[in-house]
């Protein structure tokens, strides 16, 4: 078996592998990834793998961009927008000037520009771990919203940063006013095209109802709004962004139900997927960057990586620790007072700032050579530190975040439940509602009204019960009495079509067909 053969199984079974290991320990399947994909890269034997630098970004970060900012609300990013814009702009520029400093301090002959594409890299975090930990944890949800808001946006800073930095390590050059008028145009037409390539998206989706036309447009919109913005010079992650908001926001009145269902299920693969290629692939790499790096002793660059990080971490506890009180200070309006957090709050946004996908997509995507020839200074050195930042901030972090938030005690938000709640009630009553309208027309028949009349005032009832506002009669208990019947009835009929096709009764896609409602009515149930 060659080398590129190799490398493809390796892969596919560690992607498998790792997949099975991140269910049975219960963690975040990033920190999973991150130390699986270093631990691969040191297995005897493994062929290298290196993807072309200006192919990384393009491939890995629209996708990425999009699926995350579909996901998020429009209204939540415009009701906490100042937070998050000092968090996305003002922590990230400051993350990125203290490591530069340290890095140029530390290590001997590394120049400013590159200092700098080094604190770029790590300066944007990637909320997967720390909101996946957060929302099992029940933290207050508008801490969550800001952590996912801050990752949406910081990528766009970080990367127009990581631009410039690269560009005056590639050219031998630097202007400050260029730079600075290169990142608010980029940032305006960035988002113009986004929102133009979402709106053009949206119209196409309205009248389709193939599901897998459906997502093979929602795939291409990310790509769509990234590609032409960056050819132009302008943000394609904030063209992928916008996209991915104006798209989200109109889903759920475009296309089909079974679109939906399909879509959501693929973008889960597709975006665990992604993540895991990537850590991989550092992982294989970082074996021949060590060797690269030999002439140094290991204790140096592994106290490099200490400080590094060690920066990293500091910088942003204290800046949530610093700057909200500026902010009171400034800001005394009592809409800012009733969004201050509490110190335990703030201690855990700043213990949740996990570095991931975005940096070591940037790290990888470092060009090989500079205009003059020359090899790019340091390049094994930046993405060693980066690799190192996320091993201390994704694993490290990642790994004591549950234990801190309970130590700290924070009162659990049930706000989203209840919203929930509210929201099932509401629609039960306009079924309900609606109902009564259609009994009176001809088409429909008595028994059936009546039938379809006590499903829905049972799961009014069930509904009150759980929002407490009506006392519960046992009505939850013979719900869940007559889903797990329905279950065991399903269960019968799934093992009745297999035996039907083992014995050739009904061909293999009849099969597939008849499972498919059988695992919709199945996905319905509560238990």
């Amino acid at each position: 078996m060659g080398g590129p053969e190799l490398l493809l199984l390796m892969l596919m079974l560690a992607v498998g592998g790792l997949s099975v290991l991140a269910g049975a320990v219960r963690v975040p399947y990033p920190i999973v990834l991150v130390l699986g994909g270093l631990s691969l890269g040191f297995v005897p034997g493994m062929p290298p793998a290196e993807l072309p630098p200006d192919l990384v970004l393009v491939l890995f970060l629209p996708p990425l961009l999009f699926q995350e900012a579909f996901s998020f609300s429009p209204r939540e990013l415009r009701a906490n927008a100042g937070v998050i814009t000092l968090l996305a702009v003002g922590l990230v520029l400051a993350t990125m000037t203290a490591v530069a400093a340290v890095a140029h301090a530390l290590v001997s002959g590394l120049p400013w520009a590159a200092a700098f594409t080094l604190g770029a890299i790590v300066s944007p975090t990637d909320p997967l771990a720390a909101t996946a930990i957060l929302r099992r944890l029940g933290v207050p949800r508008r801490l969550v919203t800001v952590l996912e808001g801050e990752s949406l946006v910081n990528d766009a800073t970080a990367l127009v940063a990581y631009r410039l930095a690269v560009a005056a390590v590639v050219a031998g050059s630097f202007s400050l006013w260029q730079a600075g008028l290169q990142f608010v145009t980029g940032a305006v037409g960035g988002v113009a095209i986004g929102l133009a390539v979402g709106w053009l998206v949206a119209e196409a989706l309205r009248p389709i109802q193939d599901p897998v036309t459906q997502i093979v447009l929602s795939v291409v919109t990310g790509y769509a709004a990234y590609l032409p913005a960056d050819r132009l010079g302008l943000s394609g992650v904030l063209a992928a962004v916008a996209a991915g908001l104006y798209v989200g926001w109109r889903a759920p009145q475009l296309g089909s139900p079974a679109g939906r269902l399909l879509g959501v299920s693929f973008w889960e693969v597709l975006v665990y997927l992604l993540n895991a290629v990537l850590f991989v692939l550092v992982g294989l790499q970082l074996h021949p960057i060590l060797n690269e790096l030999l002439p140094d002793p290991a204790t140096v660059r592994i106290g490099h990586a200490a400080l590094v990080s060690a920066v990293v971490i500091a910088v942003r506890i204290g800046w949530w620790f610093t700057v909200p009180y500026l902010i009171r200070a400034l800001d005394r309006r009592p809409a800012q007072r009733a969004r201050r957090a509490s110190p335990g709050e703030r201690l855990v946004a700043g213990w949740s700032g996990m570095r991931g996908a975005v940096s070591l997509a940037a790290a990888l995507a470092l060009p090989l050579t500079t205009s003059t020839g020359q090899p790019f200074p340091h390049r094994h050195l930046i993405i060693f530190l980066t690799f190192a930042v996320i091993l201390a901030t994704l694993v490290g972090q990642g790994l004591t975040l549950p234990w801190l938030i309970r130590r700290l005690g924070l009162q659990r938000d049930d706000s989203e439940t209840q919203e929930e709640l509210r929201g099932r009630l509401r629609t039960t009553d306009v079924a309900l509602a609606r109902l009564e309208e259609l009994a009176a027309e001809e088409w429909t028949r008595d028994d059936t009204v009546e039938r379809m009349r006590g499903l829905y005032q049972l799961r009014r009832r069930r509904l009150e019960a759980r929002d407490g506002s009506l006392a519960d009669d046992g009505t939850e208990d013979r719900s869940l009495a007559y889903q797990r019947l329905v279950r065991e009835l399903l269960e019968a009929q799934h093992r009745e079509i297999v035996l039907l096709r083992n014995q050739g009764q009904i061909s293999n896609e009849v099969m597939h067909r008849i499972e498919h409602d059988l695992d919709l009515e199945d996905s319905r149930l509560e238990i």
